[in-house]
C-alpha cells in the first residue's frame, strides 16, 4: 500500500505550529485540513490525554461559536499521536489566514474558568477524562511560545 501523505512528513524535523496538511475538493469546494501541532514529535512529551480531551471540547465549542468563522468549521479533533489537533475548514486557506483565529482560540482555552462544555456523562463518551488545569497550561504555552511568535518555519512542513 502507498504511504498516506501525512506519513511522508519528516516528523524528526517538525516544529510546533500551524501547517496545511491537505486540501481536498468536496462538492466543488475546497476543504483545508490544518495540522495544529502543539508538541515537537518524538522530541518532547506528548500531550496528556485528559488535557488534550479538554482542549478538544473547548476549542470545538469556541470555533463553532465564533461569529466570523463558525460557518467554515467542519471538524476539530486530536491527533492519535497526541502531539496536536486537526482542524478542517471550508475554503482554500493558509496558516496565515487562520493565525488570528488560533490565537483567539488558544487564549480562550488558556483563560477559561468554569465547567468544561460537554463534560457530562450524557454528553461525552469519556466524561471523566478531562484535565482543565493542564489544558490551560498547554494552551498558554502554545499561545506564548508559538502562536504569538509565528515564523515561516512554523507554517511550512520541513523538506
Amino acid at each position: 500500500m502507498e504511504k498516506i501523505p501525512s506519513f511522508t512528513i519528516n516528523h524528526d524535523m517538525l516544529l510546533r505550529g500551524i501547517y496545511v496538511s491537505r486540501k481536498d475538493m468536496v462538492g466543488g469546494e475546497t476543504v483545508t485540513t490544518f495540522d495544529i501541532r502543539m508538541k515537537e514529535p518524538n522530541r518532547e512529551p506528548a500531550l496528556h490525554v485528559g488535557a488534550l480531551h479538554t482542549i478538544e471540547h473547548l476549542a470545538a465549542t469556541y470555533l463553532r461559536n465564533d461569529a466570523q468563522w463558525r460557518d467554515r468549521i467542519i471538524y476539530w479533533g486530536p491527533m492519535g499521536c497526541l502531539t496536536g489537533n486537526y482542524l478542517l475548514m471550508r475554503g482554500d486557506l493558509t496558516p496565515r489566514d487562520i493565525l488570528p483565529l488560533m490565537q483567539h482560540t488558544f487564549r480562550f482555552i488558556a483563560d477559561y474558568n468554569g465547567d468544561v462544555p460537554g463534560a457530562a456523562s450524557k454528553d461525552c463518551g469519556n466524561y471523566l477524562l478531562h484535565d482543565l488545569p493542564m489544558a490551560r497550561y498547554e494552551a498558554r504555552k502554545f499561545l506564548v511560545e508559538v502562536l504569538q511568535q509565528m515564523t515561516e518555519d512554523n507554517m511550512c512542513y520541513p523538506g
